[in-house]
């Protein structure tokens, strides 16, 4: 999966969200993180966020996965660490499935 590509739709999404709840949407960069920069940008919001990337990019993304934030602590991630994490989730499900696709055609 590309990072251009991933980084472009996640910086779409944010920016969609922002503009369909009436808030200021500051510029967005690889080093902006969502839930510090974004107003409102919550524990209620990010859940939507993810499931609309995931939608975009065709990959699925469980419901309890927070891209925006590091594994199980309060650290806010930047947009590049969320694409990196977008990325590495994208990569273990293709991995799967062809692993899946090879056990299926012997």
């Amino acid at each position: 999966m590309n990072a251009a590509v991933v980084r472009a739709k996640l910086v779409e999404v944010l920016q969609e969200i922002q503009a369909a709840s009436g808030l200021e949407c500051p510029p967005i960069a690889g080093a902006t993180k969502p839930l510090e920069a974004l107003p409102e940008f919550n524990s209620k919001i990010w859940p939507v966020a993810v499931g609309m990337l995931a939608a975009n990019l065709g990959i699925t993304i469980a419901p309890d996965v927070n891209i925006f934030r590091q594994d199980k602590s309060c650290v806010a991630l930047t947009i590049d660490e969320a694409v990196a994490k977008v990325i590495a989730l994208a990569d273990a499900q293709a991995l799967a499935a062809n692993t899946a696709h090879a056990i299926n055609s012997k």
